[in-house]
């Protein structure tokens, strides 16, 4: 099955195990609190347990180092693509309202991107994240 629209998460590939999927994680959190669409139905098993709804679709996920990840950005927001955003700042934070005010006190020219995530059509995003290899 093919989608109009594609997900897609890029991540810095300098950091910890843990950090990426942590980054990962809350990235994918904001495309399904933007996007309620994206969000499937709720699974049930052969045994009538019932389980959560996942994103739908497929998430891409790239790696890049800094300037990379900053160039994504930029052609995001070029195309008037909104996205998530995840900052070195925010692993010393301890709640969403703290990580909120660490992106604010940072001009965007100096964010320290660790991570973004975006859904738009897929023609969009293939520009956007264009050069990028997949995460290995």
């Amino acid at each position: 099955m093919q989608f109009d629209t594609k997900i897609a998460v890029v991540i810095r590939t300098d950091l910890e195990a843990w950090q990426k999927l942590n980054v990962a994680s809350f990235l994918s959190g904001g495309i399904a609190a933007t996007f309620p669409e994206c969000i499937g139905e709720n699974y049930e098993d052969g045994s009538g347990t019932k389980y959560l709804s996942l994103i739908g679709q497929p998430i891409l996920i790239y790696g890049a180092d800094g300037p990379a990840l900053s160039r994504a950005l930029d052609r995001a927001l070029t195309r008037n693509v909104t996205p998530a955003v995840y900052t070195e700042e925010m692993f010393k934070t301890t709640h969403d309202a703290a990580n909120r005010e660490a992106v604010r006190a940072v001009a965007r020219a100096d964010l320290k991107l660790v991570g973004i995530a975006m859904r738009a059509e897929r023609k969009v995003i293939d520009k956007i994240v264009d050069g990028l290899k997949f995460h290995g």
